[in-house]
């Protein structure tokens, strides 16, 4: 089947839950995203909010706090939100990549073998613990008797332990002050399974993936999920074993490739087109599912508006389901930038936004408009 990007991006937006015509949790938010991501919490906090029929702040705090979230280096080796559930499949993905296998990562940070000897420290130390960075690394570094750890394992940047995350042996455990601590899935939290087989994990991440940023190839997928680090043999056949299955079906999009659930084809087909302004937080998932890549949805010569120095996403402006300009908050004061190729943005939409985030925010925001 043939269908258009108008229909596809109408119906993410409706997928997203930007339409706000039901009442969602934060559980219910983070796994229809398939994660949130989490560098920024306050970013997170205000991607939920985006999605609820009325505003309330500190949802995603909430949720952290009784472990019905956990938060811990996901794709693309950031931080996110994920739900205890659904985890160990996303993390069984990119475990499978294994690319701390690889020679220019252990010239770069320590051999295989100090990680499996910071991996056997690591679960020692956090048997039923908590254990501040700090902490931890001073406990790894006496068990293994390597000091040449101790740079590595205190990095702020976390690299050494991202592989420990991926594969089910490390968490976040809650923020002391200023300080993360760290602490071990399987005794923090209730329920934890243990990581499934990857090929077992595919048949849920990737339709998960297709029922929020779907249609889309395996290699969009896979930018996503690691950063195109996945084998393509692996790729393919995660996804014809999906086809096989009839879980997920061939679909064009503008005449271009792609994969769709098939639960998912006929509806979007035949959605409805969607009129309303959106004004998205800094590293919504909106953008960053698809990627910012994607020309249907930025346009090609305002990426790097959006996508900027240091990876940061900016807040977007969405109108008909495509990214039609950015905004910026300073001293209540609240700056739109629209595209002037993306066409007119009714403003009465944008006062709408603004006020919103007034609320959230506790204060009556200023606001001006621009068209660059």
């Amino acid at each position: 089947m043939n269908l258009t990007s108008d229909n596809v991006l109408a119906w993410r937006m409706r997928r997203h839950y930007l339409d706000r015509v039901v009442e969602v949790d934060t559980t219910q938010v983070v796994r229809r995203l398939c994660g949130l991501q989490a560098q920024v919490i306050s970013a997170a906090e205000r991607a939920v909010a985006a999605r609820l029929p009325v505003v309330r702040p500190g949802l995603v705090a909430e949720a952290l706090a009784d472990r019905r979230l956990v938060k811990t280096w996901a794709m693309r080796g950031t931080l996110h939100l994920l739900t205890p559930a659904d985890a160990p499949a996303y993390l069984s993905l990119l475990a499978a990549a294994r690319t701390w296998e690889k020679g220019s990562w252990q010239r770069t940070f320590v051999t295989v073998a100090q990680l499996d000897a910071i991996a056997e420290a690591t679960l020692k130390a956090l048997d039923g613990r908590v254990l501040t960075r700090e902490e931890l690394t001073a406990e790894i570094v006496e068990r293994t008797g390597d000091a040449t750890l101790q740079a590595h394992l205190g990095s702020g940047w976390g690299a050494v332990l991202k592989p420990l995350a991926w594969q089910g042996l490390l968490v976040n455990g809650p923020s002391e002050g200023n300080r993360v601590t760290f602490t071990r899935p399987d005794t923090w939290l209730d329920g934890w399974s243990g990581l499934p087989a990857p090929d077992v994990a595919a048949q849920t991440v990737i339709p998960n993936y297709l029922g929020a940023y779907g249609p889309a190839t395996p290699e969009v997928f896979d930018q996503w999920l690691c950063r195109g680090a996945t084998k393509k043999a692996t790729l393919r056949g995660w996804f014809g074993g999906l086809v096989d299955a009839g879980t997920v079906v061939h679909v064009e999009v503008d005449d271009q490739p792609a994969y769709a659930r098939a639960a998912d084809v006929d509806e979007i087909a035949g959605v409805e087109r969607f009129d309303d302004v959106r004004l998205l937080p800094a590293f919504d998932h909106y953008v960053l599912g698809p990627g910012t890549n994607d020309t249907r949805l930025i346009p090609a010569a305002r990426r790097g508006a959006v996508s900027r120095a240091a990876g940061w996403i900016s807040p977007v402006v969405v109108h008909r389901g495509r990214v039609a300009g950015t905004w910026d908050v300073e001293d209540g004061a609240l700056d739109v930038a629209l595209f002037a190729e993306s066409g007119p943005v009714p403003t009465d939409g944008i006062e709408a936004e603004v006020a919103r985030l007034g609320a959230y925010a506790g204060t009556e925001l200023q606001m001006t408009i621009r068209t660059d």
